[in-house]
């Protein structure tokens, strides 16, 4: 791994998504979009929205930054660009390196927005620290690049990318804890909740918002999440040479 590639390949794809402002609009604001809706849903409820929105913030960026990932990464393995890139001093971790911090950045300028918006317009009541939240927030954008990275190795279209989110993304959606408490499942479905990053990281969004931050439980559920994101861009890696000719 060289540092220096690894910042090229991630200025690369910053430079690429800045002439792509749909993409960055539905980066940046399509999670604010979505939480704001679910406020609309609950706005006779404010007490139901206060117990679900939180965990959105993870939801959403996770799942929007999964589809966007994965599909460019794909566009690069099918479009040839990726094996041109192997033909220079590239190591296959420094393109998922640079491909997961130009997208962590982008976690970053969409937490800030999704979270202020969530607690300064739609009133989202949290007990923990706002910058927790972000934190958080960031880690789950970066979780959904991650196993975009990973998925896309399994794709041969963008057609095939896309359906990749329902067979990883919505199973982790329904057993998370957003729609019933992890502790009111099934044996055998809360045993595979453990498993699956989405679940660690709605516990340490709802972690922070009863007041159970990153001292009491919350930090331990994102390190969690930050185990997945690695072994995630590790597996990633380890996929490159078979799919690149």
């Amino acid at each position: 791994m060289n540092p220096r590639v690894t910042f090229a390949v991630a200025a690369r794809v910053l430079a690429q998504l800045r002439r792509d402002h749909r993409t960055v609009a539905m980066l940046v604001v399509m999670p604010a979009l979505l939480v704001s809706l679910m406020w609309w849903m609950y706005s006779d409820s404010p007490a139901t929205f206060d117990r679900v929105g939180g965990p959105l913030l993870a939801v959403f960026p996770a799942i929007i930054m999964f589809i966007v990932t994965s599909v460019s990464t794909l566009r690069e393995r099918s479009g040839g660009t990726l094996p041109r890139l192997f033909t220079m001093p590239m190591g296959k971790l420094d393109f998922l390196l640079g491909y997961a911090l130009a997208f962590a950045l982008i976690a970053i300028v969409q937490a800030a927005v999704v979270v202020s918006i969530a607690l300064y317009a739609l009133d989202l009541d949290i007990r923990g620290d706002a910058w927790q939240l972000g934190v958080v927030a960031v880690l789950d954008g970066v979780l959904g690049t991650a196993l975009g990275l990973f998925a896309s190795a399994f794709a041969s279209t963008e057609f095939q990318a896309v359906q990749m989110m329902p067979a990883v993304m919505i199973p982790q959606l329904l057993l998370c804890g957003l729609l019933v408490p992890r502790d009111h499942l099934p044996g055998v479905l809360h045993a595979i909740s453990d498993v699956l990053p989405l679940s660690y990281a709605v516990d340490a969004v709802g972690g922070v918002t009863t007041g159970q931050g990153f001292g009491y439980g919350a930090g331990t559920d994102a390190l969690v999440v930050l185990a997945f994101i690695l072994a995630a861009l590790s597996l990633g890696a380890a996929t490159l040479r078979r799919r690149t000719p």
